[in-house]
C-alpha cells in the first residue's frame, strides 16, 4: 500500500509520487503549491470496469481526491438522465506526473495543454513557469468555465481559450511544449504546426486496434514529428476523436481460437497488428481465464473471441486468420515490446515504425 493510499492526504500523495521518482524538484514544488481538491467539483464518480459509482460523502470525497486515482467529473457530455458514460475527468496524478515529465519544459518555455477539463494541469504549468507562458484550450463550454474558475480561485492566469483543440489559437503563435490530455485517435498535423522546431508534443493516443497508449514526438526543422510509444496511457477521447463502431450482424461462424485472444490485448502486438490491419477496431478486457474480446472492420467483418474459446466469425473474410498472421510476422520480428516502436507524423498521415524512423510497419495490401 503507497503512502498516499495509507493515510489520504494530498501531502502523502505528492510525498508518494515523488517516492516512485515521478517529481523532481521544481515538479514537487508546484505540485505541493497547487491542492488537487481546488480543482474537484463537488459531484463526482469513480470508474468501475462496467459502470461509473457516485461518490457520496465528505470522506469519500477526500478519499478519492487525495488517491492515485482518476476522478469523473462529468458524465454523458453533462446531458441529464443520461447512460451515465464518463465523459471528462481529472486524470490520475502518477499519470499527469509522467507525462509532465515526458514534457521536458525548461524555463521560459511557452506550453500549450490541449483538453483544460478541470484546470488542474493548466494550474500546475502555471506554478512551474508562470502564467504567461501558459495556454489552455477546451471545447465544453461548461467545463472551461469551471476550469476557468478554479484556476482564477487559486490565484493563476493563464490564457485560456474555448474551442476546438486541433486548430489555432488565434495570437499564440509557435510554443515550446504541447500537451494533449485527452486522447487523440490521430495527431493532427495543425498540433504539430503549433510547435517549434525542437519542441515536443506529449499525447495519448487511442486508434482503432489499441485503446491506449503514450507517444513523445519532437517536432522537425521540416515540419514533421518523430518520437517513441512510452507506455500505454488511457484518458477520455477528444470528442472529435472518439471510437468509431462497425454493424456487425448475421450468424456467427465458430472455429477454433489457435491465437489465445489475450495476446491481442499486448500493447506492444497491438502497436504492430494496428500498423498492419488499419481500420480492424478491437475491445475487451482481462478475464479469470485470459481475456474477451471484439473485432470488427467497416466492411462487416467481426470476431468475438474468448480464452478457452472457439473463435465466432462475422461477415465476409477471414478476420480472425488474418490477426493471427500479424501474431506470426510479430514472433518473427522477437515479440518487440512496446517502447520500441515509433510514430512519425506528416502532413500526409501518421506512421507506425518498429526500433527505427526507417523501419516503418507497412499495412497489408488488398
Amino acid at each position: 500500500m503507497s503512502t498516499a493510499q495509507a493515510t489520504g492526504t494530498y501531502p502523502a500523495l505528492v510525498q508518494d509520487l515523488a517516492d516512485r521518482g515521478l517529481l523532481g524538484t521544481r515538479w514537487r514544488q508546484a505540485w505541493e503549491a497547487v491542492p488537487r481538491s481546488q480543482f474537484i467539483p463537488p459531484d463526482i464518480w469513480r470508474q468501475l470496469p462496467d459502470r461509473c459509482e457516485p461518490v457520496v460523502g465528505t470522506d469519500n470525497w477526500l478519499a478519492l481526491v487525495n488517491s492515485d486515482e482518476p476522478v469523473v467529473t462529468q458524465l454523458d457530455d453533462g446531458a441529464v438522465d443520461g447512460p451515465g458514460i464518463a465523459t471528462s475527468s481529472n486524470s490520475m496524478p502518477s499519470m499527469v506526473a509522467r507525462m509532465l515529465q515526458l514534457l521536458g519544459v525548461e524555463d521560459g518555455h511557452r506550453v500549450l495543454e490541449i483538453g483544460t477539463g478541470t484546470g488542474y494541469v493548466a494550474a500546475l504549468l502555471c506554478e512551474r513557469l508562470g502564467d504567461e507562458r501558459v495556454y489552455s484550450v477546451e471545447l465544453d463550454p461548461v467545463l472551461a468555465q469551471q476550469a476557468a474558475d478554479a484556476i482564477a480561485g487559486s490565484g493563476y492566469r493563464p490564457h485560456l481559450h474555448v474551442g476546438d483543440g486541433a486548430e489555432q489559437i488565434p495570437g499564440m503563435g509557435p510554443v515550446d511544449r504541447l500537451l494533449a490530455t485527452c486522447a487523440l485517435r490521430y495527431i493532427p498535423h495543425t498540433l504539430v504546426g503549433q510547435v517549434r522546431p525542437g519542441g515536443v508534443i506529449v499525447a495519448p493516443l487511442a486508434r482503432d486496434f489499441w485503446s491506449g497508449a503514450l507517444v513523445q514526438l519532437h517536432v522537425q526543422g521540416d515540419g514533421t514529428a518523430v518520437g517513441p510509444f512510452c507506455g500505454s496511457a488511457m484518458y477520455m477521447p477528444m470528442r472529435a476523436h472518439r471510437p468509431i463502431h462497425h454493424e456487425i450482424t448475421g450468424n456467427g461462424r465458430p472455429r477454433a481460437a489457435g491465437l489465445d485472444p489475450a495476446r491481442i490485448l499486448d500493447l506492444g502486438f497491438a502497436l504492430y497488428a494496428g500498423a498492419r490491419l488499419p481500420g480492424v477496431r478491437v475491445s475487451g478486457h482481462e478475464t479469470a481465464d485470459g481475456a474477451r474480446v471484439w473485432v470488427s472492420r467497416a466492411d462487416g467483418a467481426g470476431v468475438m473471441a474468448a480464452t478457452g474459446e472457439d473463435v465466432l466469425q462475422y461477415g465476409p473474410g477471414l478476420l480472425w486468420e488474418e490477426i493471427e498472421q500479424a501474431w506470426r510476422e510479430y514472433e518473427q520480428a522477437g515479440r518487440p515490446d512496446a517502447d520500441q516502436f515509433g510514430l512519425t507524423v506528416t502532413a500526409r498521415g501518421h506512421q507506425v515504425w518498429l526500433r527505427d524512423p526507417h523501419m516503418v510497419v507497412q499495412p497489408i495490401r488488398a
